[in-house]
């Protein structure tokens, strides 16, 4: 039987005017979440309050020798566990109501920012829920009176969701008019990892390298839940995006080589740390990194200071690295013609 589009647009009127377009998902709502109701970066909470553009993070600090009071700020998008979580978040450290700033209270005001709150959630649930996205419907959601302002809406929404799960938002099929988000990285089913219905994991995935590379290339176990607190994320605790993220983190990521989880050497009791794996290395940047960090703490990658300056050598290697390659296919190329050529004009004997 064909989708009822329509009906999942009208699920989506439904819950702007039952929510006045301010849904904040924790508590019993997160139970919804898991059940088809779509996670939104601007519809969050951290510590009771809602977070919406001031900066779609929750401080968490990392500090390494070279920056050791460097702020890093988390995705808002691991800020809301559980229901079972909802109650604890209220008394849990972190920006209240009237901490946010006037800017952050006047962008909640903003009728284009509200629109491109809803469009997010909606472009999350047609993605969690493996359905096509087209601007048809993209546009039922953004209603008539905001047509004009879609390119500016989509561009929003957009940006929020690459900010939160490190994906982007692609016409994939402009003849359709078709849309699909995709990771950043090459991950199994587009960042899902496992073949469920689900949202992308990049997100967790790239702030994880990140943390590593600021950490200086190794993190321990026990910095990464530290930091992974600041996130609302906890072993042993189910999340509504990463379900249960000590068996996400040590074992689906470890096992798919994006993350190297190891015992340190000659640590005794034991204990373990982790590195990029080599399918990290192969298919993303330590300057990309700093530049998804950068972009989640409204910042410029530079602002890291002495990792920028690793990310730049480690560029320039691998531009040196692909130049050298080339060389040597051409060097390789050339000696099989010059081959080829000399074997045609040779006499062939009788």
């Amino acid at each position: 039987m064909p989708h009822d589009h329509n009906g999942d647009v009208q699920v989506f009127e439904n819950l702007s005017k039952a929510q006045g377009e301010t849904q904040v998902l924790k508590g019993p709502q997160a139970t919804l979440a898991e059940e088809g109701e779509p996670p939104s970066s601007s519809s969050l909470s951290f510590g009771g309050a809602p977070l919406r553009t001031q900066s779609l993070s929750a401080a968490g600090s990392i500090s390494t020798p070279q920056e050791p009071q460097r702020a890093l700020s988390t995705t808002t998008a691991t800020s809301g566990t559980r229901s079972d979580e909802g109650a604890n978040s209220q008394n849990a450290e972190g920006p209240s109501t009237s901490q946010a700033p006037a800017s952050t209270k006047r962008s909640c005001r903003d009728p284009l920012t509200k629109r491109a709150g809803l469009l997010e959630q909606f472009l999350l649930y047609k993605y969690k829920m493996k359905q096509p996205i087209t601007k048809a419907d993209m546009l039922k959601i953004v209603k008539q009176k905001y047509k004009d302002q879609f390119p500016e809406i989509l561009k929003r929404a957009a940006e929020r969701i690459e900010i939160v799960f490190a994906a982007d938002v692609k016409e994939v099929d402009p003849i359709t008019q078709s849309y699909a988000l995709v990771s950043k990285m090459d991950l199994p089913n587009d960042g899902r990892v496992c073949g469920r219905k689900g949202l992308p994991k990049t997100g967790l995935l790239m702030t994880l390298l990140g943390v590593i590379f600021l950490k200086g290339n190794r993190a321990t176990e026990e910095e990464i839940w530290e930091f992974l607190k600041t996130m609302r994320v906890f072993a042993g605790k189910k999340h509504f995006i990463y379900g249960e993220p000590r068996k996400l983190i040590t074992k689906d990521l470890v096992k798919l080589k994006y993350l190297e989880y190891r015992q340190v050497p000659n640590s005794d009791p034991p204990s373990y740390e982790f590195l990029w794996g080599p399918r990290a290395h192969a298919e993303t940047t330590k300057m990309k990194v700093l530049e998804f960090l950068a972009k989640i703490n409204d910042t410029d990658p530079s602002a890291f200071a002495s990792r920028y300056e690793e990310a730049l050598r480690d560029e320039e290697e691998r531009a040196q690295a692909i130049d050298a390659a080339r060389a040597g296919s051409s060097a390789m190329a050339s000696a099989y013609s010059r081959a080829s050529a000399a074997t045609a004009n040779t006499p062939s004997e009788i």
